[in-house]
């Protein structure tokens, strides 16, 4: 990778905030242009269903139902954002200080179904919040983040939320990342390829610098193919795949690299494949995910890292 990173601004990033916009996005991808965001938003989204019992590979670590859990992940790894709620920020920030955030401006639970109503994250605080609260608490607040669910009858209002999102993002010096999936009872396939691209090219128009989405599937067809339709619809939006649920290392890390290195992507956003593991090997996958997010490390090397047979060796670019 070239030393330094030559961020490309934004035109609705005011001039008196163009140095500060630049400064976070170089922060929050570790100055190579790429995004490892750690995924913390699921005490929402998921409940505690994420944090205790059983999940596809076992039983969740006791670690993983103490809150600060994924606050220790990311002070003792290598990640690009912790995105969380504000809440947890206030609650738990003054003691990791050295991480840095991304704030998740809006959030829902899974208890009503698609099949009762379409789904609505509705906005919880608006950004000059966010930016209050980054001055007050001097924490490395470096993005803010947001919900959108196509196709659901609520679009309207999720995408008017969105835009001003990202806009007053912008006017603070703040990069956004876009959470897309279409999701509602017109939504037949969640994950088809197209629709997996026009979220992207949503997040493209909406002016948003990352949007997370679902890699997609297609029967017949190599995921690392297909989503290559949405790397280039998304144009200028960088974006980065969600993580899912927990899979064994090699699978995930795998995924990730075709993404990046197939796909075209920017990135990942992980969770459960990091939380649902004790604080150590949590702390390794973190590392493992970043050395092929961020130093183009190859599958084998990255799985030691994972098992712990070497440590990453990564430096910010100047």
């Amino acid at each position: 990778m070239a030393d330094g990173l030559d961020v490309r601004i934004p035109l609705d990033v005011p001039h008196a905030k163009r140095d500060e916009y630049a400064q976070n996005y170089t922060a929050m991808t570790k100055g190579t242009g790429r995004l490892m965001l750690f995924a913390g938003d699921q005490k929402v989204e998921h409940l505690n269903k994420d944090f205790v019992g059983q999940y596809e590979l076992g039983q969740i670590p006791e670690d993983d139902a103490d809150p600060e859990h994924m606050f220790r992940i990311a002070r003792q790894s290598t990640i690009g954002v912790y995105a969380t709620q504000i809440g947890m920020i206030a609650r738990y920030g003054n003691d990791y200080r050295e991480v840095d955030y991304l704030v998740k401006v809006n959030s829902k639970t899974n208890l009503v179904k698609t099949a009762t109503m379409d789904p609505f994250s509705n906005l919880w605080l608006d950004v000059d919040r966010v930016a209050e609260f980054k001055q007050d608490s001097g924490l490395n607040i470096r993005a803010v983040g947001y919900t959108i669910y196509l196709g659901s009858t609520f679009e309207p209002q999720m995408l008017e939320q969105a835009a001003r999102v990202v806009n007053d993002s912008h006017r603070h010096g703040l990069p956004t990342v876009l959470w897309i999936y279409p999701r509602g009872k017109d939504v037949a396939d969640e994950k088809d390829p197209h629709l997996i691209a026009g979220a992207c090219g949503v997040a493209l128009t909406l002016g948003s610098d990352f949007v997370k989405v679902n890699y997609p599937k297609a029967e017949g067809q190599e995921s690392s193919e297909i989503f290559k339709e949405a790397v280039v619809a998304a144009g200028r939006t960088g974006v980065v795949a969600a993580g899912g649920s927990s899979t064994d290392a090699r699978t995930f890390l795998q995924r990730l690299h075709d993404q990046i290195h197939v796909s075209g992507a920017i990135g990942n956003a992980t969770g459960r494949n990091i939380h649902q593991k004790p604080l150590e090997e949590a702390v390794r996958m973190c590392d493992a995910i970043s050395a092929i997010t961020l130093a183009d490390y190859p599958v084998e090397e990255a799985l030691k890292v994972y098992e712990g047979s070497e440590c990453l060796d990564f430096k910010t670019p100047v």
